[in-house]
């Protein structure tokens, strides 16, 4: 099963957010043994690394990121990608990218929180607790 994983299942679990911490954490170490092909888009790195760096150093942050590369495939943010999305109806213009770039990798799912930001995708999205429901 090939699954995007959407930026804030990963900040779920790298800041501890206590209430979706537990079933991002399972997704993600899923993704980590293989029992998962888990993929990220090249756009959730700048996000993540924007979001860090108020509470990390730029050492940690790149270490973080270095990690984040061994658990998932990073797959590229291309021109198509931004087109498309223009061409979604979406409210926020980076879900409309993760959408994009999802339907271009062939994903079984979006694994995100904000499920209903995602009603206009072409990629079903779920959340972290559905994904490990159908594991």
């Amino acid at each position: 099963m090939k699954v995007l994983i959407d930026t804030n299942v990963i900040l779920d679990v790298l800041c501890k957010r206590q209430d979706f911490f537990e079933d991002s954490s399972r997704v993600m170490k899923y993704c980590e043994v293989d029992k998962i092909d888990g993929v990220i888009s090249a756009l959730s790195i700048p996000n993540i690394i924007y979001i860090m760096r108020k509470e990390l150093d730029a050492e940690k942050t790149k270490d973080i990121i270095e990690k984040l590369q061994l658990i998932f495939t990073v797959a590229d943010l291309k021109s198509d990608d931004i087109k498309k999305a223009l061409s979604l109806n979406f409210n926020d213009f980076e879900d409309a990218l993760q959408s994009a770039c999802a339907s271009r990798i062939k994903a079984d799912y979006i694994v995100t929180r904000n499920i209903r930001d995602f009603k206009n995708s072409r990629v079903i999205a779920i959340k972290p607790s559905e994904l490990l429901e159908r594991i």
